[in-house]
């Protein structure tokens, strides 16, 4: 898989996501939810590695590895799945999207990534900028919702220290086995937190969105989606990955249109575009100001 295939289809499932974990949650706790699609995604990743023949270590460095990726796996996607039951899932993508920065100043600290210039931190501004235009209309804080903000945004700081960390420890994993590694040692976390939080035997509902939305999770949010994500992360600077949030809310409003008949209005067309924008600098910027320097002569 290249790197550019990759990033597409961790920006494509990931455009799905929150809207995933709200409909998983309908009739499931969120825990419980989040568990089953953990042990559904590492069921299937573990037959993966085995018909691939791909190695599982569990070597001192590799486990050093999948210990930082359950702050992303565990700990930020717990966070999540709780604030989803008061928080919209487009706020939820908007939040998300503090991670470029967030990562970005993490790996200013902990590792050897050259300082971000002047032209990508006005890039990243204006980016967030074009998220919370688009999602003007939706964003709505009430009192009720504080708890979950404030979920979020840890969850979202947990995120960005996972990649920058995962990053920095530079097992040379498999991706595919990065990924299982990570959600087998999610799995009892998670489970010892829904034991705390709920305990309670559920009643399957195959008739509700639920199940439904949980096997798609666990297929493509946690397996396909991460399987990708690490491998763009083992070739791309954190900060850069962590980009990814801030073009899945696009992609999502998107997929909407096409797929549910939801109006284009003049916000989404203005926040996709500064979102855009702050994309083509960020990455384009010191090739377009070449191209409008004069030659030397």
């Amino acid at each position: 898989m290249s790197v550019p295939a990759a990033y597409l289809t961790v920006v494509v499932v990931w455009a799905t996501t929150p809207i995933g974990i709200a409909f998983s949650g309908a009739t499931l706790h969120p825990m419980l939810a989040a568990g089953a699609r953990m042990v559904i995604a590492a069921t299937l990743g573990s037959v993966l590695l085995a018909l691939w023949r791909i190695r599982l270590p569990f070597d001192r460095v590799a486990m050093q590895s999948y210990g930082w990726s359950l702050m992303g796996i565990w700990a930020a996607l717990s966070l999540s799945y709780m604030a989803a039951m008061t928080v919209p899932s487009g706020l939820i993508s908007v939040l998300y999207g503090l991670s470029p920065m967030l990562s970005a100043v993490v790996a200013q600290c902990v590792t050897d990534e050259p300082p971000l210039p002047v032209y990508r931190w006005m890039a990243c501004t204006l980016a967030l900028f074009g998220l919370v235009v688009l999602f003007m209309d939706e964003v709505v804080i009430r009192a009720s919702m504080l708890p979950g903000l404030f979920m979020l945004l840890v969850a979202v700081l947990l995120f960005s220290i996972s990649a920058v960390m995962v990053k920095k420890t530079n097992a040379g994993i498999h991706p595919m086995a990065q990924t299982v590694g990570g959600l087998w040692l999610s799995v009892p976390l998670f489970a010892l937190t829904w034991l705390a939080l709920d305990g309670g035997m559920p009643v399957l509902d195959w008739s509700s969105p639920s199940p439904w939305a949980v096997l798609y999770l666990a297929l493509f949010g946690s397996l396909l989606g991460f399987v990708s994500y690490y491998y763009v992360l083992s070739h791309l600077a954190p900060s850069t990955v962590a980009l990814v949030t801030l073009i899945t809310p696009v992609f999502a409003l998107y997929l909407g249109v096409w797929f549910n008949d939801e109006s284009l209005s003049s916000t989404l067309v203005t926040g996709a575009g500064l979102i855009m924008t702050g994309l083509g600098v960020f990455f384009f910027w010191p090739a377009l100001a070449d191209l409008g320097r004069k030659p030397d002569r």
